[in-house]
């Protein structure tokens, strides 16, 4: 067994861990408000945030229970039997095992309720995915390796250390402890990428698309241990990427993957309208396109531009508090990793 093996169920990934990792958990509902140490770019942090903080969380919930319910209509007649809590799980890491913690990885964490049978099910955690790590890949040490070149490249092992942390927290004791199923994370697709649908339907994430090219978002997300499949859900007008480990449609139930689905269409429906709440439905050959003028606006309130710029403070806060403190010893924990 080699040091990517990661097991969860029928998906294996195993490694040695030197790092130590503590989960903070927050309910994420209508009373939510981002802490301290929270990335203000995180997209529900963002909905978190000026005077109409209450209307965005209570709005935007109300489309994921609406969603949900219109996917897992069977024993559903009135299209109400169904609500989504949502947990944000944040995850801080000890680098030298002395109490000092960093704050390295948020997701979401969905239960769903059943209220027929007053049930409370285990849903997926992932889902969002926001890091400071990478926040500091894309934002700084991405922007500074292309200044002045006439041509864009990748630096050399981009993205390597942030994806041996991840898959580090993915095989520790605390996820273990915590989480019985590997992460699934759900994101928008490419515009600058086409997508040509093909014939395989599943009856819950609907068709699949297939990508002409790997994307940087792919690439990075491989190195997480991630593979990515793309989907578009029924009665959904773009596909979504999913990225996972292990095998996407037998390794969850259809309420989980519907749990996923309902949340994530959502926030991308209020952070990409022009390719999400779109007035058109994707074609057979799709390409997303963030101008395009024929889609409708949520009444939610969303900043794109500000996060933007926030996401390149907190590449420089986590270059100033992670990667250069920490330099040396990341160094040794890498080489050792990779030997």
């Amino acid at each position: 067994m080699n040091q990517d093996d990661i097991a969860f169920n029928r998906t294996r990934i195993t490694m040695n861990t030197d790092f130590e990792y503590t989960i903070k958990r927050i309910r994420f509902d209508e009373n939510y408000q981002p802490s301290d140490n929270t990335r203000i770019t995180t997209n529900f942090a963002n909905l978190a945030r000026g005077e109409r903080r209450r209307e965005n969380l209570r709005n935007a919930l109300r489309m994921v229970d609406s969603r949900f319910n219109a996917l897992a209509n069977w024993d559903n007649p009135k299209g109400e039997r169904y609500a989504v809590e949502l947990e944000i799980i944040s995850v801080d890491i000890d680098i030298e095992g002395n109490g000092q913690h960093f704050p390295s990885i948020e997701m979401l964490k969905t239960y769903i309720v059943d209220k027929k049978t007053n049930k409370l099910i285990d849903g997926i955690i992932g889902n969002n995915f926001s890091s400071y790590v990478r926040d500091y890949d894309f934002s700084v040490l991405l922007l500074e390796h292309n200044k002045g070149r006439s041509q864009f490249t990748i630096p050399d092992r981009f993205g390597e250390l942030h994806g041996k942390l991840f898959k580090d927290f993915v095989c520790s004791d605390t996820y273990k402890a915590n989480f019985n199923k590997p992460p699934v994370i759900c994101l928008s697709v490419s515009d600058n990428k086409t997508y040509e649908r093909t014939e395989n339907q599943h009856p819950i994430l609907g068709v699949e698309y297939n990508a002409n090219e790997p994307s940087l978002t792919e690439q990075y997300f491989e190195k997480m241990g991630f593979k990515v499949r793309y989907f578009m859900p029924p009665n959904s007008v773009a596909p979504l990427a999913f990225y996972f480990f292990g095998d996407l449609l037998t390794d969850y139930t259809n309420l989980e993957l519907i749990g996923t689905i309902s949340t994530m269409e959502t926030f991308q429906k209020i952070y990409r309208p022009e390719i999400y709440n779109a007035n058109a439905v994707a074609g057979n050959l799709y390409k997303p396109n963030l101008r395009h003028a024929d889609h409708s606006i949520t009444q939610i309130v969303y900043d794109r531009e500000e996060r933007s710029q926030l996401a390149v403070k907190q590449g420089k806060f986590a270059e100033e508090h992670f990667i250069k403190p920490y330099q040396a010893v990341l160094q040794k924990w890498f080489e050792n990793y990779a030997s």
